[in-house]
């Protein structure tokens, strides 16, 4: 048996992961640990680890290492705990293969400690740039100690090749966005069962609104939240659904002002976790997204869905057609909103790959273990 750990510290990353877990747990010869850490664990958080046993999913591990605060010292104690304790994983388990994901510092804590243990280790989302977050040191540095590199574009290959050398371009492959893989297979609600399990009517017009902290410049983030909730009393002709921040430097001052106008206001919702169905279903029927989230770049190409991108968090990614970046202030806010409500939506904004990614990072990983899948079972 082919013995991977895949590691999964949110429900945004865990909703990338999904289609190619299912298609691991497909595979006779491949032994998958999920272990679950970060965020996924916390009540405060929703406990989100609930939603990958809902799926069907079983969790080898739950690590509690997250320490609760907004401070720059409360996530270099996290990023500690989270180490020590995947130490300890890494001494009893012995992986052939450790699966991660993105640019979370807790996901950079947990492959950090599996360096001295020689583990091959398989990043999937290299090569992307967030010169407003924190996390494009993370990212970065999970590439670095990768030795397999699954990613989304071929820009983003060439980045991965600059940091790692051209002598290992080999292992970088563009397979394309998991996320892509999600929207073309998933069934997706219907605006009734959608009502039915959030209470919120997409029949109505609605904005999708995600803000994380600007963890760079992270002493603006009280005014750019306070401009943000600004722009909401003059948008009463929409429904803001509103979900909730990432564990970050002053995560927790944006999620408490957030959730103060939700409780005082008839028009707005506030969600702390959709789950994958129900984030991409809000997505679809969505008049348009509003925030500085990641999803807002890939996902939204695909409809596609207008997004009004918010500051520098997400600050060098690729910005497709339907994306307007803009300084984060009420005026800008509202005057953009008019602009994307008089224009007419551009065709074709997906880069993201054809929905196949899970299908081609199974290919490399069934040669990793000495299995070639047959022309019928390329697409279970």
């Amino acid at each position: 048996m082919f013995k991977i750990a895949l590691l999964t510290s949110s429900r945004a990353d865990y909703s990338i992961y999904y289609p190619l877990i299912k298609k691991i747990y497909k595979n006779p010869l491949i032994h998958l640990d999920i272990i679950s850490f970060g965020t996924h664990n916390s009540l405060f958080f929703g406990e989100s680890f609930k939603q990958i046993e809902r799926d069907g999913f079983d969790i080898k591990y739950k690590i509690d290492a997250l320490v609760l605060g907004e401070s720059p010292e409360s996530i270099s104690d996290s990023l500690g705990m989270t180490m020590i304790k995947f130490s300890t994983i890494w001494k009893l388990e012995k992986y052939d293969l450790i699966l991660c994901l993105g640019d979370r510092y807790e996901m950079f804590a947990a492959v950090s400690s599996s360096i001295p243990f020689n583990i091959p280790v398989a990043h999937i989302a290299g090569g992307e740039v967030t010169l407003g977050a924190i996390d494009n040191i993370f990212r970065n540095s999970l590439t670095i100690m990768s030795k397999y590199h699954f990613v989304s574009t071929e820009k983003y290959k060439e980045q991965v090749v600059k940091l790692i050398g051209y002598e290992h371009r080999e292992k970088v492959y563009n397979v394309g966005a998991l996320s892509i893989d999600n929207l073309k297979k998933l069934e997706l609600l219907s605006i009734e069962h959608f009502h039915a399990q959030f209470g919120i009517d997409l029949s109505k017009d609605s904005i999708l609104i995600t803000f994380h902290p600007e963890t760079v410049s992270y002493s603006k983030n009280e005014f750019y939240i306070d401009e943000l909730i600004a722009s909401f009393a003059e948008l009463k002709a929409y429904q803001l659904i509103i979900t909730m921040p990432n564990a970050d430097t002053m995560g927790n001052m944006i999620r408490q002002k957030l959730n103060a106008y939700i409780d005082a206001s008839s028009h707005a919702f506030g969600i702390e976790s959709f789950g994958t169905v129900g984030y991409l279903t809000c997505m679809k029927y969505c008049n348009f997204m509003l925030g500085n989230t990641s999803s807002g770049f890939v996902e939204a190409s695909y409809f596609p869905k207008f997004v009004i991108n918010l500051g520098s968090r997400q600050k060098g990614r690729i910005e497709t057609a339907n994306i307007f970046t803009i300084e984060i202030t009420k005026d800008n806010i509202l005057s953009t909103i008019r602009l994307v409500e008089n224009s007419t939506l551009p065709k074709n904004c997906n880069i993201y790959g054809d929905g196949t990614a899970s299908v081609k990072i199974m290919e490399v990983i069934n040669r990793l273990c000495g299995f070639e899948l047959k022309d019928s079972e390329s697409d279970l």
